[in-house]
């Protein structure tokens, strides 16, 4: 009867202890998933790669380099950097801000993604102390495709400046 009463009681206090586990489970989000490909030797791919994951990513990786899947996702040479992601079905090429891939997901345009092209100093990831705090100004270009044709158009999506 003893026996019976103390595993009652123990019973009772592992759910206890799980229900208050409950809303500290519940208020943390989901990551969002993130596939990423690039050169398996790049240091601020890697860099980027913490900062997404820091930012709330589940981040995939694939060290096979970029071009190959830049091109089959339809993003010119001239947008590209040395990386490149897929996320909730857009591309995001280069050093993007966390806040703005966020901001993409959120508004949800019609458009093939966002990239910062080239790898400008001081945007995420390339912006550890080798760079001495320099920052240079960038763009993060939102990219949309025609439907009628195949080419592509870019406008501001957001402006970095020092």
């Amino acid at each position: 009867m003893q026996t019976t009463n103390r595993r009652r009681a123990l019973h009772l206090l592992a759910a206890a202890v799980g229900m208050a586990a409950l809303p500290a489970l519940a208020a943390q989000p989901s990551k969002t998933p993130m596939e990423v490909w690039k050169d398996p030797n790049c240091g601020c791919c890697k860099d980027w790669i913490v900062l997404m994951e820091k930012a709330g990513f589940a981040v995939t990786v694939h060290d096979v380099g970029n071009n190959a899947v830049r091109a089959k996702l339809g993003l010119p040479p001239n947008l590209g950097s040395c990386h490149t992601a897929l996320v909730g079905g857009y591309v995001v090429e280069g050093h993007v801000p966390a806040a703005d891939v966020r901001k993409l997901l959120k508004e949800k345009p019609k458009a093939l993604g966002i990239t910062v092209p080239g790898m400008p100093i001081g945007s995420p990831g390339m912006d550890g102390p080798e760079y001495g705090g320099r920052k240079d100004p960038f763009d993060v270009l939102l990219v949309t495709k025609s439907l009628m044709r195949s080419d592509v158009s870019t406008s501001v999506f957001t402006s970095y400046r020092g």
